[in-house]
């Protein structure tokens, strides 16, 4: 039987930056994935390192705040991995944001992120707007420039989960969640490691599994806690072409919803989209509808460019069950504990009654949600939580001074 004082189910980013967290701080790690190091979701993202800005609209100042901070750290510690780029936000005659309100943003973008260099903008001259990829450029009333960061992030994942195995983590893939059985001193786990059953016991277990975190609570412990969430697909296509001069951070004219139209991999990636998926987990791509949507988004701004799809793909967002429309629910993440009731109000949760959460310690906890940019800081705070079950050791390793490579 294995034994470990954390075991992690799920080997995406914010699987990997728990492992990588718990192992800096000294704990015994054991990081299970079923298929592969990043495989879903984490390796269908926009592959953007930013602070967030369009959450400034729905006030997740706190949010944006730590993912600058974290947008720094990975440029520091990761710079074969993540490269500052520039983003180019076009303000048109109809656009819903005027150019005083981006302006506005903007700064305030600079300041959260405390005036470090890539937190720098301007305003272009409009006789630059020419040299911009051809971008439309009837009833353009105004170009920003700014700066944020490109990863590729299943690289970044993989990188990770190294970095967690060089500090003393042991990851096994392919290995999938059973089921589990609690124990006075922490879960019996059953898991199926290359096809043969094992059993590990675990003092304590975070469930990262993702959009497969209400499934994985079911499996390890019917009685545990789930929050109530919506999955949201989010799609991107790769059309040929190149943007020679970075980002271009667009609106769609079909719905005014932003999305992205990027340089990757000497093509042009567009998205995302926002929409609610219902079907299977295992089988996720963009609709015929959505890749319509991106194309047509694409060709409003880049009228004459090829919109030809080389290549289609989707991953799915956790996120809050809201009346709000997807793109307006806060994106911070959401920890729930064997100790809490799950009840998601307003984006919110009921962290339950105090006096019980003093009185044990935390054995189990399910991460909902999580951006790609602060998944370091993720980890930790996952770690403070079970910290009170798990005792003190001499930490290993600072994860903010950690240098990451490329796996």
């Amino acid at each position: 039987m294995l034994t470990t004082e954390v075991a992690v189910i799920g080997g995406g980013i914010q699987g990997a930056g728990v492992a990588q967290a718990a192992a800096a701080a000294g704990y015994e790690v054991m990081l299970f994935e079923k298929s592969g190091w990043g495989a879903a979701t984490s390796s269908s993202s926009s592959k953007l390192i930013h602070g967030g800005l369009r959450y400034l609209e729905s006030g997740d100042i706190k949010l944006v705040y730590e993912n600058l901070a974290e947008r720094e750290l990975l440029l520091r510690n990761a710079p074969e991995l993540v490269k500052p780029t520039p983003f180019y936000i076009p303000v048109y005659k109809n656009s819903t944001r005027p150019a005083w309100q981006i302006q506005i943003g903007l700064l305030l973008y600079r300041l959260l992120a405390r005036f470090t260099r890539t937190s720098e903008f301007h305003r272009l001259d409009p006789r630059a707007w020419r040299y911009l990829d051809s971008l439309q450029i009837n009833d353009l009333r105004a170009v920003f420039q700014y700066w944020d960061a490109q990863t590729d992030d299943r690289l970044l994942t993989r990188a990770v989960v190294k970095s967690a195995m060089e500090l003393g983590a042991k990851a096994f893939c392919p290995a999938e969640l059973v089921k589990g059985e609690a124990l006075e001193d922490g879960y019996k786990l059953l898991l199926k490691i290359k096809g043969k059953p094992v059993y590990c016991h675990a003092k304590t277990v975070v469930n990262a599994a993702g959009p497969w975190v209400n499934e994985v609570q079911e499996r390890l412990d019917s009685t545990l806690p789930q929050a109530d969430i919506t999955l949201v697909r989010g799609s991107h296509i790769v059309i040929p072409g190149t943007l020679v001069k970075g980002i271009y951070y667009l609106q769609s004219p079909i719905d005014n919803r932003p999305l992205f139209a990027m340089p990757w991999r000497d093509n042009i990636l567009v998205g995302t989209t926002e929409a609610e998926h219902t079907g299977s987990l295992d089988e996720i791509s963009a609709s015929p509808a959505e890749i319509d949507y991106l194309q047509r988004s694409f060709a409003h701004h880049f009228p004459g460019k090829n919109t030809e799809v080389l290549e289609s793909f989707a991953g799915v967002r956790v996120l809050p069950t809201g009346d709000s429309t997807t793109n307006k629910r806060s994106r911070e993440t959401i920890f729930v504990t064997d100790l809490e009731r799950a009840v998601l109000e307003n984006g919110s949760a009921d962290h339950g009654d105090e006096q019980t959460a003093k009185e044990k310690t935390a054995r189990t906890l399910a991460i909902y949600g999580g951006k790609l940019t602060g998944y370091r800081l993720t980890g930790e705070k996952a770690l403070e939580k079970l910290r009170p079950t798990l005792g003190e050791r001499e930490p290993v390793a600072d994860t903010r001074s950690l240098t990451i490579k490329p796996a």
